[in-house]
């Protein structure tokens, strides 16, 4: 069996500690984030914007930037 020590001073300044394991941390977080379907238009409009994506990605036309200041 594995101990764990934590400083009272940290617990009590974070307000607490939770202990998970890592299947349910995993399925916890998967759970936060929220998911959309969408339907009609909007789907297409969507399919449409990722076709021109990887469209562009593919010719070239893309490229890496460190910041927005390195748009032209």
């Amino acid at each position: 069996m594995s101990t764990i020590s934590l400083s009272k001073k940290q617990i009590q300044k974070d307000g607490g500690v939770v202990v998970l394991s890592l299947a349910e941390y995993k399925k916890l977080s998967e759970r936060a984030v929220p998911e959309y379907y969408l339907t009609g238009k909007a789907a297409r409009d969507l399919d449409t914007l990722v076709k021109e994506g990887l469209r562009d990605y593919e010719s070239g036309k893309c490229r890496k930037i460190k910041s927005l200041g390195d748009l032209d």
